[in-house]
């Protein structure tokens, strides 16, 4: 059975001489190849800390590199000691509830409301005007 590490240890690892990251869950001590790695030890040091499996994802890793990476493994996480973080949904992503509808509709009149108002108010006071000048 594999190591539990609790994330608070993973996290205590972040220098260049001692760097354990979590990935997907698997704890990997990457100190031997930060050197080696091909972005660079600014990308692995940059990645300590935290849960880094999407920032693996997203650089889409040749099957060579996470072969290379079981040599690394140390251990799993222990899941219940990892941070719940709030995961960014782009507001276009966002469902619409019944008070942001309310809120938007409100605002969107706002934007031909006032306008109009102006013109309104401008046209009152040029027949206002005129009309002084007209009784004088």
């Amino acid at each position: 059975m594999a190591k539990l590490i609790s994330f608070h240890d993973v996290a205590k690892h972040k220098c260049k001489n001692d760097c354990w990251i979590l990935i997907h869950g698997k704890v990997y001590d990457v100190s031997s190849f930060m050197d080696e790695h091909p972005g660079g030890d600014n990308v692995l040091l940059a990645v300590t800390g935290k849960d880094a499996s999407t920032d693996f994802d997203d650089v889409n890793h040749s099957n060579e590199a996470k072969d290379t990476m079981k040599k690394y493994y140390i251990g799993d996480v222990d899941k219940s000691t990892v941070p719940v973080t709030a995961k960014y949904i782009p507001p276009w992503e966002k469902e619409s509830t019944a008070e942001t509808t309310k809120e938007e509709s409100g605002n969107k009149m706002l934007v031909y409301l006032v306008p109009l108002l102006i013109l309104g108010v401008a046209f009152f006071l040029r027949f206002y005007n005129n009309n002084n000048k007209q009784t004088t």
